[in-house]
């Protein structure tokens, strides 16, 4: 083994000791109670009809969403250990998709107000 896969090795042994079992479901809590608030929001509030269903409800799921799942790539696919580089380079194209989404939603509403008018 090269220095440098012994230094990789060594990098991912330690990610894997800070996995504990009490870190993953610290991680497992903090997903369930991302849910949870997902399904407050649509069950309680917008069925109620305390919140009118919109963008703002919409982009609320969003976040939460992306928030779950940085807590999945990030501890249990074990990239909040990997190096500043290959995090970055998969928060570029990450930040690509949102911005195309953000397109889509604007260039759907312009594209509704002509169509049904």
């Amino acid at each position: 083994m090269t220095t440098d896969e012994q230094i990789e090795a060594h990098r991912y042994a330690h990610a894997e000791a800070d996995m504990t079992k009490s870190k993953i479901w610290k991680v497992f809590f903090y997903l369930l109670g991302l849910t949870a608030i997902e399904f407050i929001i649509a069950l309680g509030f917008v069925e109620t009809g305390l919140i009118e269903k919109g963008i703002s409800v919409i982009v609320v799921y969003i976040l939460l969403t992306l928030l779950k799942a940085f807590y999945i790539v990030a501890y249990f696919m074990h990239l909040k250990f990997e190096v500043k580089g290959f995090k970055v380079m998969l928060a570029i194209p990450l930040l690509l998709l949102i911005y195309m989404i953000i397109l889509v939603f604007i260039e759907g509403h312009y594209v509704g107000m002509f169509l049904y008018k």
